[in-house]
């Protein structure tokens, strides 16, 4: 069991850490669709060798999930994050976006009783949400109310509460491979119709540039394709409540890796926030 854990810790620990690669590309002229096309494909072309022997579902109705996973994980998730930026603050978008596992367990104690938590895990993720708070703020107890951007980043993050619930339901029947390449094929696919809005207008010079090729093939290989995969075995394994409870360690993992990387500044305020969310995610997994 404790391989799973670490697999989530590892997919959660990356997911924080392109945050700063994401940024360095958008530096160098890429917009945030042409950075999730350009991972995605890559991580899809990688995965496909391992997994080309069984290219459909068993059914269209498994198929149809599969679509749903590409979507609400993939493409709709990272647009309307992305898009929540613009119109947000980015502390307003961090904070609702890392809400995910709220909802995540909102709605899955509500339909399986195996998802409920007790009260102990209750208080560990009530911590562990508050601290992600305190790191998200970072000292700055300024929210600014921004309805169009809050929206758009509270709607990312019920695409990634619907995520989990589509794993929950067919990942027992699909092994993580099969469902970690349906991701890739299926955001890529739905994608495309955004570049009929935004073209597509990323140069060859561009992406051999050696710090873009970098970033890229960070996010490609190691953020989508081998994170998604190991994402997928944690949440089959540890269910979706326990596995998704990682996520707010992104904003924790975000702040550190700003500071090492882009000078920011961390306060003593993230700090505490940073030891109330691994206390609460301790007493929240502790038997």
């Amino acid at each position: 069991m404790l391989r799973y854990h670490l697999y989530a810790l590892f997919a959660v620990t990356v997911w924080g850490a392109t945050f700063v690669s994401t940024k360095v590309l958008i530096g160098y002229g890429l917009s945030p669709a042409e950075i999730f096309f350009v991972r995605f494909l890559m991580a899809y072309i990688c995965i496909l060798p391992f997994t080309a022997r069984h290219l459909w579902a068993d059914n269209w109705r498994d198929e149809l999930a599969m679509v749903g996973i590409g979507l609400t994980g993939g493409s709709l998730y990272f647009l309307t994050e992305n898009m929540a930026v613009a119109y947000a603050p980015a502390s307003n978008v961090s904070l609702i976006v890392c809400s995910a596992p709220l909802w995540t367990a909102l709605l899955l104690a509500a339909l399986y009783r195996n998802e409920r938590m007790n009260r102990r895990q209750t208080i560990g993720s009530a911590l562990a949400f508050l601290g992600m708070v305190l790191v998200v703020l970072n000292g700055r107890f300024v929210l600014q109310l921004a309805p169009k951007g809050d929206l758009l980043a509270f709607a990312a993050a019920l695409l990634w509460m619907l995520y989990s619930l589509i794993i929950k339901q067919i990942g027992h029947r699909y092994d993580a491979l099969f469902i970690t390449r349906k991701t890739f094929f299926y955001g890529l696919l739905t994608i495309l119709p955004w570049f009929l809005y935004e073209p597509f207008d990323v140069s060859w010079a561009a992406l051999s540039h050696p710090i873009v090729a970098g970033n890229l093939l960070f996010l490609g290989v190691v953020a989508s394709m081998l994170c998604y995969f190991v994402w997928a075995v944690a949440m089959r394994e540890l269910g979706a409540v326990r596995a998704t409870n990682y996520i707010y360690l992104n904003p924790l993992v975000t702040i550190i890796t700003a500071a090492v990387f882009i000078s920011e500044r961390i306060t003593p305020i993230a700090l505490l926030g940073g030891a109330l969310i691994l206390y609460g995610m301790w007493k929240a997994e502790r038997n």
